[in-house]
């Protein structure tokens, strides 16, 4: 007898509820499973996502099948990614719908939709600051034209990404008004404390995020009687992963998105999630534990959904984020790959990628189990210079003094600079300075003026940064303008609600009229648009650029040159990457031993020549040699 489409579900949900079994409660009861509660807190989540699964519409749960089937999906050298404010981007969701023509003539994949889950009104941190996981913020438009969205994008092959902050909530979220009005079932959904005794003992070991406008990690008010935990700002209230029910209605919220069409939720601000007393309480053990929980959920109700976890930290600190021992394969998909864009910043102002070559290759593993980089030239935020006093030791320099150094070289201050940026966050005590800019205004564009010689530079830079990332392995991110070379916008300085946070310096309005001439001329604009397309094209059609094929830095025997291989089954891809403004050579021979054959830049899909034995880069050449 034919089985009802409904017995067919429920055999497909029991299937992966056994598949991801040991990945799912061997965690949840490491952290709860010495609670009273913890036998009715794991009944409930099974039917928290036997609900979810049940409620997934038809053509996502086909979608599950084929990931299921296909899981390197995400690794294909087709994904590329484009990351955008939705009203700098177009205003509303349904401004988003008029635009993914240029979103697919540019060769995008992954649309990444900043936060746009409803904040609370006034400062929200960028839209960080959530009051309700399950509607869209009205000014962007309702959860149908959400929903609008996501089937366009699925209709066009592309995946969509959003926020879903799990470290707080803002203070005006139905949870912490609950909570604030003395329900003691909400005030354990966080951190709140009767006296400042116990806040007073872990500010001693904790660091303050934004030190300039909201120092210390936690508020007092009077009104409540309580001290509560705000690690970002007064008005995001972190929540209390200890307790069960938080981990519940996070996990509904999930399959909440998930049927709503989203692809890859970004779990924001993750490294601060569990809380330990003499720690930073950044990255503790507990955090890996609840985050591969929380994958292995998604895989059970809702498996074509990815996540990408931000952790912006030290590579130590980083790859298990990506699983590392128990965890590996388990828990993130995706996480920012926030030392190559480090890296790159530094050998562009240095001109010289020993530092680069020597943290990627010491830190980095070749491959990933089940899982990628996100790997980017700019975001939305700051750059700090994660450069270790270690890190730079091993290559002569001093910690402290490099990273002074690129924080003034790219505010615009040191001698000789192309860059213009702007500080962001400076600390006197620890002298960390970061940074803002956009990636054309830091690479020398808007220093540049009207100088041929000088925009050409700029130009090269640029792209140069896009090949990069877009090799290097893993899923390249193109930040909003940056395909355009739209430089910093000052406008900023004069929005009360904006004036006191540089990295709105980089955060400009889409220029509608100029992507209107992407294709002709031979402007800035033009050429890097059309040079990105270029290598997003090239990027597609190099199967050596799967997200699952070894890389290897090396030293290329010239300083400014930066190198690896991607060692494919079909033959290996070796990346340069000039970091000069002068012409620089690397030894045929070389290359050859590393195993280059045919001598053809994939990138360009044409042969290279070599002379006397070396192969010639031109200023900021970028090749991708097999």
């Amino acid at each position: 007898m034919a089985r009802t489409p409904s017995s067919a579900d429920d055999d497909i949900f029991d299937l992966r509820l056994a598949r991801s079994v040991p990945d799912l409660f061997p965690m949840l009861e490491a952290i709860y499973g010495a609670r009273p509660d913890y036998p009715a807190f794991r009944d409930k989540l099974v039917k928290v996502l036997r609900k979810g699964w049940a409620d997934r519409p038809a053509d996502l749960k086909r979608l599950d099948l084929a990931r299921d089937l296909e899981p390197d999906w995400f690794q294909r050298p087709g994904m590329a990614g484009y990351v955008f404010y939705i009203d700098r981007f177009n205003g509303t969701l349904q401004g988003v719908l008029e635009k993914l023509d240029y979103l697919e003539d540019l060769g995008v994949s992954y649309v990444h939709l900043m936060p746009c889950l409803k904040p609370r009104p006034g400062d929200s941190d960028g839209g960080y600051s959530v009051m309700d996981y399950r509607q869209i913020n009205p000014a962007y438009g309702t959860m149908a034209d959400f929903e609008a969205v996501s089937r366009a994008l699925r209709a066009r092959g592309m995946s969509l990404c959003v926020d879903l902050v799990l470290n707080h909530t803002a203070k005006e979220h139905a949870w912490a008004k609950k909570a604030a009005k003395g329900d003691p079932a909400y005030q354990d959904y966080y951190l709140m404390f009767d006296t400042p005794d116990l806040p007073e003992q872990y500010e001693r070991t904790l660091v303050e995020v934004f030190p300039d406008n909201a120092p210390g990690n936690f508020t007092h008010y009077p009104e409540i009687g309580k001290w509560v935990w705000t690690t970002f700002n007064e008005h995001q209230w972190d929540l209390n992963w200890a307790n069960p029910a938080v981990f519940l209605e996070i996990v509904e919220v999930m399959l909440f998105l998930a049927n709503r069409g989203v692809d890859v939720l970004r779990l924001d601000a993750v490294a601060f999630m569990w809380k330990r007393m003499g720690t930073r309480c950044q990255s503790e053990p507990e955090v890996h534990m609840i985050l591969q929980a929380l994958r292995a959920c998604s895989r059970i109700a809702s498996a074509a959904v990815l996540h990408l976890e931000e952790a912006i930290v030290a590579p130590a600190e980083m790859l298990p984020y990506l699983g590392r021992g128990k965890h590996d394969g388990k828990e993130g998909n995706l996480a920012y790959h926030n030392s190559l864009m480090v890296q790159f910043w530094s050998s562009l102002a240095t001109r010289d990628t020993r530092l680069m070559t020597h943290v990627m290759a010491t830190h980095f593993p070749d491959r990933l189990t089940n899982a990628t980089y996100a790997t980017y030239i700019r975001c939305h935020d700051d750059i700090g210079w994660a450069v270790t006093d270690e890190d730079a030791a091993a290559v002569g320099l001093s910690g402290h003094g490099h990273r002074n150094f690129l924080s003034d070289f790219y505010e615009g201050g040191f001698p000789g600079t192309f860059a213009k940026g702007a500080l962001f966050q400076v600390n006197e005590a620890t002298g960390d300075k970061r940074i803002s800019g956009s990636f054309a205004s830091l690479a020398g564009l808007e220093r540049a003026g009207n100088d041929p010689a000088l925009v050409e530079m700029a130009v090269q830079r640029m792209l140069m940064g896009h090949a990069l990332i877009a090799a290097y392995g893993g899923i390249p991110l193109i930040y909003m303008g940056d395909e355009l070379a739209l430089p910093n916008d000052y406008s900023y300085l004069g929005d009360p609600h904006h004036a006191h946070d540089s990295r709105w310096v980089h955060r400009p309005r889409m220029d509608w009229a100029l992507a209107e001439g992407r294709h002709s001329g031979d402007t800035p604009s033009a050429r890097v648009f059309w040079g990105t397309k270029q290598i997003l094209a090239r990027r597609a059609a190099t199967p050596a650029l799967h997200g699952a094929v070894p890389v290897r830095v090396v030293s290329s025997g010239n300083d400014a040159v930066f190198a690896f291989q991607r060692l494919a089954p079909t033959g290996t891809l070796l990346g340069l990457f000039n970091f000069t403004e002068e012409w620089q050579q690397v030894s045929e021979a070389w290359a050859r031993g590393l195993g280059i054959t045919a001598m053809h830049d994939a990138l360009s899909d044409h042969r290279v020549e070599t002379h006397h034995g070396q192969i010639v880069l031109p200023p900021y050449a970028r090749v991708w040699l097999t």
